[in-house]
């Protein structure tokens, strides 16, 4: 059966989860970092103990970007007439007010997003209660660790063309062909056992394909699992022997036509970071070869031509839409999130 697909941005991204914001090291103590996410501009900072925040950019009282301003590690001052707020967006301090003039400062606020550092790295709520938020991910305990690398690569699309891209399953011997990874003439047929895990799906564990030249140079007995969840974080966690390497791969919206992917990858094989300038090229060769795939995606898809999913091949692409409708659903129901996929196993070539 085929499933119409959506070309264009929908009404408004995924709210009330927690997206991925940057690698915490992207974020020194004492200072701001201004990004736009899911839409919204953003000024992150992190106080002089540590503290990681996030505000909207934009001071009440004149609307100037609170980014042009100044941070002492404690509170942020706008540049224009010094209004200062702490880092729950509170204002403390009008330089412009004089004696007995009654003006309650504490009741004046910027809106505050809820911020969190978890295992290295800093994530954001897109609206919503944090108290009933689902959880961060968690990832194996690797990844507690400093990442063997971190890249980051901007695609020009809407968010879901980019996650729809990475879980495609067939597009390997045709996008990805090189001496690293697989040519066309590799294609074969796959067989993979999929089910449903939080917010999304997994690829349950299995030893990797026989044309994906990359994981043999872990050596023998290595399997893999792969699991998507939402709004768009891919966890792959391999093993290998009594080794560990984790490749996580997050996408963030930054506004209806462009899109922010960090790639990181873990790993307790010692032997692996002495190969980290062979592995960062291998990894931007890759991630570049995506992002050029959907550059060339967008002259068809400015004439909003009707798509459509196939079965097998495109069976993760239609979870992740109908995750996204069912969260969406959920939300405005006011209901329990109840997860679409089911457990199978799906067949294709690639």
């Amino acid at each position: 059966m085929n499933d119409a697909v959506p070309t264009q941005a929908g009404e408004s991204f995924l709210a009330g989860i927690w997206y991925f914001a940057m690698p915490g090291r992207d974020l020194a103590r004492g200072r701001m970092l201004a990004k736009t996410l899911f839409g919204q501009p953003l000024l992150f900072g992190r106080t002089k103990d540590g503290d990681v925040f996030c505000l909207l950019d934009i001071c009440p009282h004149r609307g100037i970007p609170l980014r042009h301003g100044s941070f002492d590690g404690t509170e942020v001052e706008c540049c224009y007439h010094g209004w200062r707020f702490d880092k729950t967006g509170r204002c403390t301090a009008i330089p412009a007010l004089v004696e007995g003039q009654k003006l309650e400062v504490g009741r004046i606020k910027v809106r505050r997003f809820p911020c969190r550092e978890v295992q290295g790295n800093v994530w954001v709520l897109n609206g919503g209660d944090e108290a009933t938020a689902p959880p961060i991910v968690t990832l194996p305990p690797v990844c507690d660790h400093p990442p063997l690398l971190i890249e980051r690569v901007p695609f020009p699309c809407f968010v879901d063309h980019a996650v729809v891209g990475l879980m495609d399953s067939a597009h390997g011997p045709f996008v990805h062909q090189s001496w690293f990874w697989r040519s066309r003439r590799s294609i074969h047929a796959k067989e993979k056992r999929y089910g449903p895990s939080e917010l999304g799906f997994q690829m349950r564990r299995h030893a990797p394909s026989a044309n994906s030249f990359a994981y043999k140079i872990l050596g023998g007995g290595v399997s893999t699992e792969i699991t998507f969840r939402l709004p768009g974080v891919r966890v792959e966690h391999i093993e290998a022997g009594r080794h560990t390497v984790v490749g996580l791969t997050t996408v963030t919206p930054v506004d209806e036509r462009s899109t922010e992917l960090h790639h990181q990858i873990y790993t307790s094989v010692p032997w692996l970071r002495a190969l980290k300038p062979l592995v960062r090229p291998i990894a931007r060769t890759f991630l570049n070869q995506d992002r050029d795939i959907v550059v060339k995606q967008q002259e068809g898809l400015r004439h909003n031509p009707t798509l459509m999913l196939i079965n097998d091949a495109d069976m993760p692409a239609k979870w992740y839409y109908r995750l996204r409708k069912e969260w969406q659903a959920a939300r405005n129901e006011q209901r329990a999130f109840a997860n679409p996929v089911p457990e199978t196993t799906l067949r294709w070539r690639s």
